[in-house]
């Protein structure tokens, strides 16, 4: 019988690449685009994060640009997404200025990935927050989403 080996989907937000750069969290997030580079895993990337992504220096942009576009699969914010960031708005788990962290999640979610990575500790990968969607995800049918650091999902190998 053939294995086949089926890749994990990890969406990631700005703050993991920008990650590359920073001290704290250089190590993981440098291990994780390794493999994304190298076809381990696919980078679940969305419109907003490339907007966001414009916005971030140069080298944040070029380590972006190294994972191949064959290891890397694009989403949109549709009107689902859109719907569901704004219910989480609604619930009161974050305010509007945290409007961009609700459609991560709601992208994450809509589109069934694995699992979101983030360095985001306020607005995503917060316990009680993670909670908070999670039952509005159930709430409205969806599945939870999975929701952790670079650093949690690297592989041992």
């Amino acid at each position: 019988m053939k294995h086949v080996l089926i890749r994990k989907r990890i969406y990631i937000d700005t703050s993991v690449i920008g990650g590359c750069y920073d001290k704290e969290f250089d190590e993981w997030s440098n291990q994780l685009v390794v493999e994304f580079i190298r076809g381990i895993k696919i980078a679940v990337v969305s419109d907003v994060m490339l907007e966001e992504l414009e916005d971030a220096p140069e080298n944040v942009q070029k380590r972006y640009r190294e994972i191949p576009s064959e290891n890397k699969e694009s989403i949109i914010l549709d009107d689902e997404a859109r719907a569901l960031a704004n219910v989480y708005l609604k619930e009161k788990i974050v305010t509007i200025n945290s409007l961009q962290d609700t459609r991560h999640i709601a992208l994450a979610t809509v589109n069934k990935v694995d699992v979101l990575v983030s360095w985001n500790f306020k607005h995503i990968v917060n316990y009680n927050k993670i909670r908070l969607y999670n039952s509005v995800n159930l709430k409205l049918g969806y599945p939870m989403i999975e929701i952790r650091t670079p650093r949690e999902i690297l592989d041992e190998a």
